[in-house]
């Protein structure tokens, strides 16, 4: 007897059906896609970001510097 790939098994086995829940996500699950999604943008504007406070930060040490000495 020849099967079809449609047709259930031999041995009558259920199938389980994923059905689509209705339900959002919870908000700690959605932060996680949304910043796997975006790992790399983030990395690049935090590494962006303390390099622009790194350098603020050593300017104005060198005007207090300055300021200090006259």
């Amino acid at each position: 007897m020849k099967t079809s790939r449609h047709t259930r098994t031999t041995d009558k086995t259920p199938r389980i059906r994923r059905t689509r829940t209705t339900q959002k996500p919870s908000r700690i699950c959605r932060s996680r896609r949304w910043i796997a999604r975006r790992r790399t943008a983030l990395i690049y504007n935090a590494l962006r970001g303390a390099a622009y406070a790194t350098g603020t930060g050593i300017v104005g040490l060198a005007f207090y510097l300055i300021q200090q000495q006259i």
